[in-house]
């Protein structure tokens, strides 16, 4: 018997819908191999190959359930590495925990259990896990939103914010969408037309993902697109304790990120145009704030509290730290100072009895578990290291 129309176009979508799946594999791969997000949008990515192979019309009415259940298990734990995924591209300090591995393994077990054996059965229990598994995408696309709600402001690099956003509110967006054409749908299945409008959303996103990514280096849309750099083990050029705000030397930055563009060697014989005065003054005024008025010991200092303390709109600080600067991300700029100011204190042989999470915690770190990894990013030992390392020299 011949297919029909809608059949071949459903196929001809997947097709495309994998091999796009699959050329944003080997970007992720390739780009960042070793970075949380990578890995987990690696692992999202095939789980999205199983799901689009799983949710095929033909797939769902010739295959057992029983045979079926490994695709189900998957497609529902794709809700649980969405939610990974987007705490990964956020969060520069993200870890994997056992709370992830547990919830992935448990909403995948469910899943395989009621698709195997209690859908259609008439087990008590069905009503139950078929609920709970029903409210799987919606709930973790909620914790998604909200992990991404709290962080995507620090991000100065206004092409990748937008990239994260889409990511965020699409995938979100779509797993509430296709949640609900499921449970429009009999037994939870797709119907011929629906599943091809679920193949043409997911491969709209994707393509849009793959298209950007691929104008951005791939890499840049993780949250630091380059391993930081070491600082060295002599002491650092430090914020000054004390500075003239009108001075017209140009503001010492903290060695965390290398600017983007680097000067060239030799110089322009063309005049340069003049520089703006009023980037000129925030320039002053944010090298005062964080220099001498040490703004950045705040714990919860912001992007935005920042800009409110400048009297400036939040765009304009961001432009000034991200292109004047070289910063990136706007957390990684803050601790900066934090670093330095806690490597001068850790070298001070007057402050040798002082604590190690009570220097971290003056500086503005909110606790001892990001101030160590930051520390050992940047300058490759322990805080206790260093400053045993230091205190020998001096």
């Amino acid at each position: 018997m011949t297919p029909a129309p809608i059949t071949l176009l459903d196929a001809a979508l997947r097709g495309v819908l994998l091999a796009l799946l699959l050329v944003l594999t080997l970007i992720l791969g390739r780009d960042r191999p070793r970075l949380p997000a990578a890995r987990a949008g690696v692992l999202l990515a095939l789980g999205l190959c199983i799901q689009v192979i799983g949710s095929t019309p033909m797939f769902e009415e010739a295959v057992p359930r029983a045979w079926q259940s490994p695709f189900v298990a998957v497609s529902v734990g794709n809700a649980v590495l969405f939610w990974v995924f987007v705490q990964a591209l956020f969060d520069d300090d993200f870890a994997l925990r056992p709370v992830h591995v547990a919830s992935w393994i448990a909403v995948a077990a469910l899943a395989a259990l009621n698709c195997a054996v209690v859908a259609g059965s008439a087990s008590v229990l069905a009503p139950v896990t078929t609920a709970i598994q029903r409210a799987v995408p919606l709930v973790f696309a909620v914790l998604a939103v909200m992990a991404a709600a709290s962080r995507w402001r620090s991000d100065l690099v206004e092409g990748r914010r937008r990239l994260r956003v889409f990511i965020v509110v699409t995938g979100a967006g779509y797993s509430l969408g296709m949640l609900a054409v499921r449970l429009a749908s009999p037994r939870g299945q797709l119907s011929g037309p629906s599943a091809t409008a679920d193949a043409v959303m997911l491969l709209l996103i994707v393509a849009v993902v793959v298209w950007r990514m691929v104008r951005l280096a791939g890499s840049e849309l993780f949250p630091a697109a380059q391993a930081p750099a070491a600082i060295p083990l002599a002491m650092p050029d430090l914020p000054p304790a004390v500075a003239e705000p009108s001075s017209p030397a140009p503001a010492p930055q903290p060695p965390m990120e290398a600017p983007a563009d680097p000067p060239a060697p030799e110089p322009d014989p063309t005049p340069e145009p003049a520089c703006d005065p009023a980037e000129e003054r925030l320039a002053d005024s944010l090298h005062h704030a964080m220099a001498v008025e040490h703004a950045y010991r705040s714990e919860d200092l912001s992007i935005a509290t920042l800009a409110a303390r400048l009297s400036v709109p939040e765009y304009r600080l961001r432009r000034l730290i991200n292109q004047r600067l070289g910063h990136r991300n706007f957390n990684a700029y803050v601790n900066g100072f934090r670093l330095a100011e806690a490597m001068a204190a850790l070298a001070d042989s007057s402050k040798r009895e002082l604590p190690v999470l009570t220097i971290a915690l003056t500086a503005g770190f909110q606790s001892i578990g990001p101030f160590n990894r930051a520390f050992k990013a940047a300058t490759g030992l322990t805080p206790t290291e260093f400053r045993r390392k230091k205190l020998a020299e001096s």
